[in-house]
C-alpha cells in the first residue's frame, strides 16, 4: 500500500486535472472488476489462474507472514510449529467475493476456518485472538513489534515467511493511456526502492490475497 500511495501522490502532481477512483478488494475481485472494465489497471497478487485476456508486469514481492494474539495458543508455542497443530486452531482465511478462484484454495491448513472478505477485518480478528492466519509483514510489522501479535513460524518453512510477487495486470485488447501508463512506471519505480522488493525464488509464491483497482478515468 505504500508502494501505491506514493505512486498516487505523484499522479496527483502530474496529472491534476486528471480523476483517480481506487477500489480495494480481495482475491478475485480486482481482476474481475478489470475484466469487466470497472477499472483500467489492477495491482494484484498472483492467481494461479489462466486469466488470457490480461497482461500483467511484476512490480514487487510482499513478505507474507502467520501471526496471532499472544495469548492465542499458537503462539505459546516455542519453535516451529506443525502443520498438524495448526490444524487444530481456528484460521482466519480471507474469501473470494468472485467465482475466478472457486474451488480452489490458497495456503488454508487447517479445517477449522473462519472466511472474511476483508483483510482490514481479518486483521481486527487476529488481534482480538479469534485465530491464526497470514497477513503481508508490512500490515503487522508495528504490532509484531509492539507485542500486540505474535509471529508464528510453520515447520519446514526456510524462514517462516513467504513471498507473494505483486504485479500491475490490464486488458489486453485495451492497454492504459498515457497517464495509466505513467502511473504503472510510477508504482515500478517506487516498489524498486522498497525493501521487501526481493528475488521471487527466495520464498514460496502465493495466491492473491489482496488488491486494488484503479478506474479507467487515469486513461
Amino acid at each position: 500500500m505504500a508502494v501505491l500511495t506514493r505512486a498516487a501522490a505523484s499522479f496527483g502532481e502530474r496529472f491534476p486535472a486528471t480523476p483517480l477512483r481506487i477500489y480495494v478488494e480481495a482475491l478475485g475481485g480486482v481482476a474481475k472488476a478489470v475484466l469487466d472494465g470497472q477499472c483500467q489497471l489492477g495491482v494484484i497478487g498472483t492467481l494461479p489462474l489462466s486469466v488470457p485476456e490480461l497482461v500483467s508486469e511484476r512490480l514487487l514481492g510482499v513478505k507474507i507472514v502467520f501471526v496471532a494474539a499472544p495469548t492465542h495458543p499458537l503462539a505459546q508455542i516455542a519453535g516451529p510449529v506443525p502443520e498438524c497443530e495448526l490444524a487444530r486452531h481456528v484460521q482466519l482465511v480471507l474469501t473470494d467475493r468472485t467465482e475466478l478462484s472457486h474451488g480452489r484454495e490458497f495456503r488454508v491448513m487447517s479445517p477449522r476456518n473462519w472466511r472474511l472478505a476483508d483483510l482490514g477485518a481479518k486483521h481486527a480478528f487476529l488481534l482480538a485472538g479469534l485465530g491464526w492466519g497470514g497477513m503481508p509483514l508490512a500490515m503487522v510489522a508495528r504490532d509484531i513489534a509492539e507485542g500486540a501479535l505474535s509471529e508464528i513460524r510453520v515447520e519446514d518453512e526456510p524462514d517462516g515467511r513467504e513471498i507473494m510477487p505483486m504485479s500491475a495486470a490490464y486488458r489486453a485488447d485495451t492497454p492504459p493511456g498515457p497517464a495509466g501508463r505513467w502511473f504503472v512506471e510510477q508504482l515500478k519505480l517506487f516498489a524498486a526502492e522498497e525493501p521487501a522488493n526481493i528475488l521471487l525464488k527466495t520464498g514460496k509464491q502465493l495466491g492473491m490475497v489482496g488488491a486494488v483497482g484503479i478506474e479507467p478515468t487515469t486513461s
